[in-house]
């Protein structure tokens, strides 16, 4: 099921959250970070959906869907996450991009 905006499908964004140290985070740490998330986003509403995070040392790169960056900044800023960069996605590749046809 993809979300649609206007008959478009609905945008994709990168965010990168600068956290010290969340490489080291325990599961325990990571669960009440994802619980925090949701729970903004349920009183936020359906149109922001979180679709994964990836830990690195020091960084959370996070994917969301979302009609406007303003929505990812309010959701940072209601879960008391940074929001350091935020960048739309304009395609997503993976190996077999390369076998596809145009």
């Amino acid at each position: 099921m993809s979300r649609k905006l206007n008959n478009n499908i609905m945008p994709k964004y990168v965010i990168e959250r600068e956290i010290p140290g969340a490489g080291k985070f325990s599961a325990e740490q990571l669960k009440a970070i994802s619980q925090t998330s949701c729970g903004v986003l349920g009183k936020m509403g359906p149109q922001i959906q979180w679709v994964n995070s990836q830990v690195t040392a020091d960084k959370i790169y996070c994917t969301y869907i979302a009609p406007n960056e303003e929505m990812i900044r309010e959701h940072a800023k209601q879960g008391g996450f940074p929001a350091n960069s935020i960048n739309r996605i304009s395609a997503i590749i993976d190996p077999t991009t390369a076998e596809e046809t145009v």
